[in-house]
């Protein structure tokens, strides 16, 4: 379980494919601070470490996980965004982010609003995952609060802090995101339409 507050930015060092899997390696100040078999969030996907070098770690991401997310999209040198598991007693400081990756989303805009920023995104309806006006979205990892919830289509307003400090300042137009839908209003829902 994660919160959604980002530790790091990681950059993307070495890119193996293996089958049809991808072990992803990572350069990053936490790799000393890791263990093997441990989870920690990459944009939002949770991974496990499968080895650890000194100012790098490999993480693996299967099939399954590369046809949901962007990973699938990484290139050398990009900056991923990282959180290590939360710990129990740990503030929960954003919101409970599981790190499964509902389904991934695009940048419609990004307009830049008195020293802040409001990003514009969409997303294929067909899943049947909603946002509302105040509630919790995960964007690469990061706990957001919406601020305009439309049909199949949200915006958030990104502060100074979070845009330098994730790889948010990487994203533009057309870009391609990892989202996790708020896990309460997805039982919610669930529980109020059943199964579709």
């Amino acid at each position: 379980m994660f919160t959604g507050i980002i530790e790091q930015v990681g950059k993307i060092k070495k890119l193996t494919s293996e089958s049809k899997n991808l072990h992803i390696e990572v350069l990053s100040g936490l790799a000393s601070e890791l263990k093997i078999d441990q989870s920690v969030s990459h944009n939002g996907v949770c991974l496990t470490v499968v080895d650890i070098n000194e100012e790098s770690y490999v993480v693996t991401a299967i099939d399954e996980t590369l046809q949901k997310t962007n990973l699938s999209n990484l290139k050398e040198g990009d900056w991923v965004n990282l959180e290590r598991a939360m710990k129990l007693g740990d503030r929960l400081d954003g919101h409970i982010v599981q790190g499964h990756v509902d389904q991934t989303g695009v940048c419609k805009s990004i307009e830049e609003v008195d020293g802040s920023w409001v990003f514009t995104f969409t997303y294929e309806g067909n899943k049947h995952n909603v946002t509302i006006e105040k509630g919790s979205i995960t964007i690469n990892g990061v706990s957001l609060t919406v601020v305009n919830s439309k049909e199949n289509e949200f915006s958030v307003a990104i502060i100074p802090y979070t845009y330098n400090n994730t790889n948010f300042k990487a994203l533009e137009k057309g870009s391609i995101v990892n989202l996790e839908f708020d896990v309460v209003g997805k039982y919610v829902k669930r529980l109020t339409q059943g199964y579709r």
